[in-house]
Parts: structure tokens; C-alpha cells; sequence
């Protein structure tokens, strides 16, 4: 199976392979563009800074909300989400909204009253849906990040990195209902009309997400996902005064100077081990699935195998035989699992008789 995103979490960690633009160009404090096919960081820029994420807060809001509730439930708006301060979709109490609806007032209106209701009815109360969030941020491996709200507003204790919303955006996006929302330019809620506020969906071909955000204290913030061919790349900034144009420039080179090739194939011979004590004396090693990753024009991936290169007999067809690393230059992009290309059995010796060193070895 064609290893995705999530199965190559190491390329996102360990692989230092960046656009060659210098940062000057791009007016963020904090940045990252990363491939959400094959995992590869294309650019970034201190993107492991803790940092206030304001409303781009709402992509978990709504990813937990998706994973765990029924969109089409209706709720009634309780008081405890009516009039909440900054952005809002102005919900009244006692109104009843499907929680798609609120989705999208979460989403295109950014309300941080939605959040709350949301917040409200998927955990019970904010401090237990807050809670939800951090469980999933662990389980994506976002380690730079901590919730206290789903909707954003400055907390000490809340915060997020560059790296870990492109992580967080790129899994979330693989959710039809979280993609239908977010990329959604306008809808209708009733006498209510959501426009969204991602202008990217506007401007920059293929583009289909994510989210803006900004407080006085945050800055502006802006999570972007855009797709063509199949292939989607994720962008992010953060404080960033400039971050419709950055986030358009980041993408389009994103696009134009990488491409995904596939590297290995599943089937195909890496290399052969030497067998000791077999009727062979060497077995092929096959790759046991495919590897694609992102590369520019003038890239070049190589095969390096795992130690020790040999192997007791007997060995099994299609038996684990380790795992080959995926290289460019210097670093490890990646690894594929190995098997054995066929059965080699254990080579059996010939009980020696006493008159064999008399007449010579018998055959």
C-alpha cells in the first residue's frame, strides 16, 4: 500500500530538504509548507516556536466535532454560548442549529459562540471538550501544542507551532465532512449568509482550505491547503502581515519546482542478502510496498540496505527481512519494509562413513 502521510511522520521530523528561497522573501514570523502526500517539509522557518494560534484553533474544534458527533444532530443554543467576545455568528439562545450548520459559522464565520455550543454538546462542558482536543493533538504527535478553549481566544496555556498545525491540517483534511466545510466559499444558515474568510479559495488555483486567525496578540495567522493533480500541499504562517501573498508564493513554487515520483515499487529487487549454511547462496530482497516521496527537478533518491547483509538459512519467501532507508544526499526520508524474493532451504550434510577416508569421498 502507497505509504501516506501519516506513515511517514519521521520525513516531517527528520527531513531538512527546503525550498531554495531565502526566508527574507517570506514576511512570517514562523512558517512551514509541507506536502501532505508524502510528508516532506518544502519550507519552513522556526516552525517549532511555541506561539497563540487564535481561531486557526477551530481546525481541532472541528475535527473532533466530525470525528466524534453525528453532523446532522440538531442542538438547541444553550445560554453559555450566546455573546461570547470577538467573532461570532451571533447565536441566540434557544435557536436550533445541526451541528453542520454550526460548523460553518465555526469555519467561515470563525464564531467563537459556535465553538462553545459545539464545544458544549460533543464534551459535555469547554473544559471537557478541551480535553478532546489535547488527546487528539497526542495521538497526531503535535508536541508542541496545548488547548484550554476551542475557540482560540489568548491563553497562556494555549498554543500551537507551525509544524503542528500543518500536521494537525493536512490529517483533518483527509475528513470529507471537515473538507466539504472548510473549503465551502459560502452557504446559507438559515436568514444567516457565511462567506468564507480564506481568500486563497479565490486566488490561488486548486485551493480548498483551511483557516484564518488573528488576535492583537497572535497576529495573523493562516492555514492553507491547496490541491492539484491529486497532490495537496499545506501551508502555514504565522504572524505574518504579508500572508495572502506569502502563502500564494509558497504554494505556487510548492508546486512548480517539486513533484511526487514514486521511488520504489512493491515487487521490486533492492538488493540480495548473502545465505550461510544454504542451498543458495544468496536471496533476493523484494520491497513490500511502495514509497513515494517529493522531489525537485535535479533530486535524486538512493537505496542504502540494513546491516548485516546476510542471513542464516533457512529463509522463507516472502518473511521480513528489515527495512531499506529512502535517502537524498546525507538524509533519511523514509523506509521501506523488506521481505525475502524466495525460499532457500538449510543445507543438509552427508553422514561420512568410516571407509571414506579410505576410498575418497563418495558422491
Amino acid at each position: 500500500m502507497k505509504r501516506r502521510f501519516f506513515g511517514a511522520v519521521v520525513a516531517i521530523l527528520a527531513a531538512a530538504l527546503f525550498l531554495q528561497m531565502p526566508v527574507q522573501a517570506i514576511s512570517a514570523q514562523k512558517a512551514i509548507l509541507l506536502d501532505a502526500e508524502t510528508g516532506r517539509v518544502l519550507y519552513e522557518k522556526d516552525a517549532d516556536s511555541r506561539s497563540l494560534i487564535a481561531s486557526t484553533t477551530k481546525i481541532m474544534t472541528a475535527l473532533v466535532v466530525c470525528e466524534h458527533c453525528n453532523v446532522l444532530d440538531r442542538m438547541k443554543i444553550p445560554k453559555e454560548a450566546v455573546g461570547i467576545e470577538g467573532s461570532s455568528m451571533y447565536l441566540k439562545e434557544g435557536e436550533v442549529l445541526s451541528l453542520q450548520e454550526l460548523l460553518y459559522g465555526l469555519m467561515l464565520r470563525s464564531g467563537n459562540d459556535a465553538a462553545v455550543a459545539l464545544a458544549i454538546y460533543c464534551g459535555g462542558t469547554v473544559e471537557g471538550f478541551a480535553e478532546m482536543m489535547n488527546d487528539k493533538a497526542r495521538q497526531l504527535g503535535m508536541t508542541g501544542t496545548h488547548f484550554v478553549n476551542p475557540n482560540g481566544l489568548d491563553n497562556p496555556g494555549h498554543y500551537s507551532t507551525a509544524r503542528d498545525l500543518a500536521i494537525l491540517s493536512a490529517y483533518a483534511m483527509k475528513n470529507p465532512i471537515f473538507y466539504q466545510t472548510v473549503s465551502a466559499k459560502s452557504v446559507t444558515v438559515g436568514e444567516r449568509v457565511l462567506q468564507n474568510h480564506n481568500k486563497l479559495l479565490w486566488r490561488v488555483e486548486g485551493a480548498d482550505g483551511v483557516k484564518t486567525g488573528y488576535t492583537k496578540a497572535a497576529g495573523r495567522i493562516l492555514v492553507s491547503s491547496a490541491t492539484r493533480s491529486g497532490r495537496r500541499l499545506i501551508c502555514v504562517t504565522i504572524n505574518d502581515g504579508n500572508d495572502w501573498a506569502d502563502h500564494a508564493t509558497l504554494l505556487e513554487k510548492g508546486f512548480s519546482e517539486y513533484s511526487v515520483r514514486q521511488i520504489v515499487r512493491q515487487g521490486e529487487c533492492l538488493g540480495t542478502a548473502t545465505v550461510f549454511s544454504g542451498t543458495e547462496e544468496t536471496v533476493s530482497l523484494l520491497a513490500a510496498e511502495d514509497f513515494s516521496f517529493s522531489l525537485a527537478s535535479d533530486e535524486k533518491a538512493s537505496i542504502v540496505l540494513p546491516p548485516p547483509g546476510f542471513a542464516y538459512a533457512p529463509v522463507v519467501c516472502g518473511q521480513y527481512a528489515g527495512d531499506a532507508s529512502v535517502c537524498i544526499g546525507d538524509h533519511t526520508v523514509g523506509k521501506v519494509k523488506l521481505v525475502y524474493g524466495k525460499t532457500v532451504e538449510q543445507q543438509t550434510q552427508r553422514k561420512r562413513h568410516f571407509w571414506d577416508g579410505w576410498f575418497g569421498d563418495r558422491t
